[in-house]
């Protein structure tokens, strides 16, 4: 039987591509860059492409489109300090820059809405942000912790507990397990804090902390996946 495809947009390193292969599906993700930070590294197909260019009917084949728009001015401007309030300003009185902050999340439904029409169905979507997006594009359908969804996100979703806690091998209970703690400390060399901004080390802890966690993506792909009754 042939594997039902999905588009991972904005993929990262690929948290949402891990629960889709996990349930049988074909995945390609599409990004602007390769992330690959030591062992970690996008799992499947992996297209290089500003999504902002792409014709979603070049997606038409798809089953499903996950998304998971960069969230750094969203998460930013939702923080009380007053530089944060004045760049929410500025940005809400500049049309142009505006669109343009908002540009990649617009993009993905524009996506799904021409690869839609192109394949004559309906292909569902779910674009996955933070929080701090809400004020900007609209309440999130549901969030799952960290995680705000947006678009066709199923009727039942998955519980998930304030914090992930793991056990390490000594039984001690830690905090979102080794992914998290090597993003915390930005790999090799120090912490993420003590890098730039646009560092290898800092970008390597904004993916890893930005990976979707497996339940959700699992689910989700469970759900969606067409040989399932809904």
């Amino acid at each position: 039987m042939k594997k039902p495809l999905m588009f991972d947009l904005c993929c990262g390193l690929g948290g949402a591509t891990e629960g889709f292969l996990a349930e049988g599906w074909h995945c390609i993700g599409v990004d602007i860059e390769r992330h690959q930070y030591g062992n970690h590294r996008y799992p499947a197909q992996l297209w290089i492409q500003d999504i902002c260019t792409i014709d979603g009917a070049q997606l038409k084949d798809a089953a499903f489109l996950w998304a998971s728009v960069p969230c750094q001015f969203f998460s930013y401007t939702s923080m009380p300090w007053s530089t944060a309030k004045a760049l929410a300003a500025a940005v809400r009185a500049d049309p142009e820059r505006l669109a343009k902050e908002l540009a990649l999340f617009n993009a993905c439904f524009r996506i799904q809405r021409e690869a839609c029409e192109a394949a004559g169905r309906h292909i569902p979507m779910v674009v996955e942000n933070v929080k701090g997006a809400q004020p900007w594009v609209g309440r999130a359908r549901w969030n799952y912790g960290s995680f705000y969804l947006y678009g066709d996100v199923p009727a039942l979703m998955p519980i998930t507990l304030k914090a992930s806690r793991h056990r390490n091998q000594d039984g001690h209970i830690k905090q979102g397990g080794d992914w998290f703690a090597e993003a915390r400390k930005g790999g090799e060399g120090g912490t993420s804090a003590s890098f730039g901004s646009k560092s290898p080390q800092r970008k390597m802890a904004s993916a890893m902390i930005a990976k979707i966690p497996e339940p959700l993506s699992r689910h989700i792909a469970k759900t969606f996946h067409p040989g399932v009754e809904i």
